[in-house]
């Protein structure tokens, strides 16, 4: 039954009690997870939650460009869902303006147990004394490197701007092998994502909790100069994750930045996007060739940042609480393995496990199947301690505005692609370091 604070006769009560039943016995789950094949997951989950309380749940796709307006407008009407499915940026706004049930969300995690969290998913969400939403899953993007190349030369993983340069000066031999393939196409959001990760490796933030913070000289020319050595190993032109890929699965790239995603496409499994290392497009040989590094750090920031991507349940201010927590909870435990089930190369799990078995998650998730026109788990393709390196990123993952409540500011400068457009200028020798900086902070300044 809906919470209202409508003051109502007794007759008025009398009617809705008969009805208590057909509402308390069914939810609305909006979902961005609205693919075909991805739907059909959610739905089976559904049915299996009914099976167990006798719940029905209406699950209904919602495209994510349109969520944020559906959501403002069902929430002036009082017709939220009970449940939604939704991405980092609405979690602190929807937060503020009164649309989740952040107490809700906040006994959800603490019956899970919040040590069985991913604390990054966890910091990227925290509202007052507690958590605006109960993470999901999540991805953090990674450097996806030739480790086979990097034992025989006795080089350590590129986990550092010093380690990655290194490497360069090891392996860039062109144009049978690129050092890197750096992300200089100006208008692709890819450059966008890779630039904020090489940014926060090195601890360089445009905001702060005050609003726009001028970017630090000394850090950020820092991260300008790494910037250009990979670019100079990089092949000329405008390169963004479709040359990344390209060059990297052809053998002909020591590393590149990319998404989780590339992992089942790495493997052999994805018809589309073949692995050309030989002539077997089938062949998980490159897989087992490669390594991830998701925590990288720059010479001001030791610890490092991983860049990460996180959803979350949100519990809505309309919901009928104890349904929608139960629904939650039963989505992060005994129907957790369906729910990363959904995608598993890009919904890691941000529960790792129970009290009683901590990796039960990890270890469920590791046997996933990916692919897909082929399929094999994860754990069949990469190592242990590979997976271990590509789940452990979402304990220190990070993005802009964040932790200082300015994720909207950070989400517009990102957006402005300011940033994008004088790193390029740098790098094609328009600027210096120095004017390169001046120019973004005088710049970045004058986004609202």
């Amino acid at each position: 039954m809906r919470k209202t604070t409508t003051l109502m006769t007794t007759a008025a009560v009398a009617v809705l009690m008969s009805c208590t039943s057909i509402y308390a016995d069914s939810l609305r789950f909006w979902t961005t997870e609205e693919q075909p094949e991805r739907l059909a997951k959610q739905q089976e989950m559904a049915a299996q939650f009914k099976a167990e309380t006798g719940t029905d749940v209406e699950v209904i796709p919602v495209s994510e460009n349109d969520l944020g307006t559906r959501a403002t407008a069902a929430f002036a009407a009082g017709d939220l869902p009970d449940v939604i499915y939704h991405t980092l940026q609405y979690a602190l706004p929807w937060a503020e303006a009164g649309i989740l049930d952040t107490d809700a969300a906040t006994e959800v995690i603490a019956d899970l147990g919040v040590d069985t969290f991913a604390p990054g998913a966890i910091a990227m969400a925290a509202y007052e004394d507690g958590t605006a939403s109960v993470p999901v899953d999540g991805w953090t993007q990674m450097i996806v490197y030739r480790k086979d190349l990097f034992e025989e030369k006795g080089l350590a993983a590129p986990t550092t701007y010093a380690n990655v340069e290194a490497a360069l000066k090891e392996l860039h031999n062109p144009p049978s092998m690129f050092g890197f393939v750096a992300a200089t196409k100006v208008d692709e959001n890819f450059m966008s994502q890779v630039l904020e990760h090489v940014f926060l490796a090195n601890g360089v933030s445009p905001v702060s909790s005050d609003g726009f913070s001028p970017l630090d000289e000394a850090k950020t020319t820092d991260v300008l100069e790494f910037y250009k050595a990979i670019v100079e190993a990089s092949p000329p032109g405008d390169l963004y994750w479709k040359q990344s890929r390209e060059l990297y699965f052809s053998g002909n790239a020591a590393m590149i930045i990319w998404s989780p995603f590339i992992l089942d496409e790495l493997a052999g499994l994805r018809d589309s996007a073949p692995p050309t290392i030989n002539d077997d497009p089938t062949s998980p040989a490159l897989a087992s060739k490669t390594g991830v590094v998701t925590n990288f750090a720059g010479p001001s920031n030791p610890d490092g940042a991983a860049w990460g991507d996180i959803r979350y349940f949100g519990i809505t201010a309309d919901a009928d609480t104890d349904t929608a927590m139960d629904f939650v909870k039963y989505s992060m435990d005994q129907g957790y393995t369906q729910t990363l089930s959904i995608a598993p190369e890009g919904k890691f799990p941000v529960r790792r496990g129970t009290s009683e078995n901590p990796t039960q998650f990890v270890d469920a998730w590791a046997k996933l199947p990916v692919g897909v026109d082929r399929k094999a788990p994860l754990g069949d393709l990469y190592a242990q301690d590979m997976i271990d390196e590509i789940v452990g990123g979402l304990d220190v993952a990070q993005r802009w505005g964040v932790k200082e409540g300015q994720l909207s500011l950070a989400s517009k400068i990102i957006n402005s692609q300011i940033i994008n457009r004088v790193v390029r200028q740098y790098l094609d020798g328009d600027v210096s370091a120095a004017d390169a900086v001046a120019a973004m902070n005088d710049e970045l300044s004058q986004v609202e």
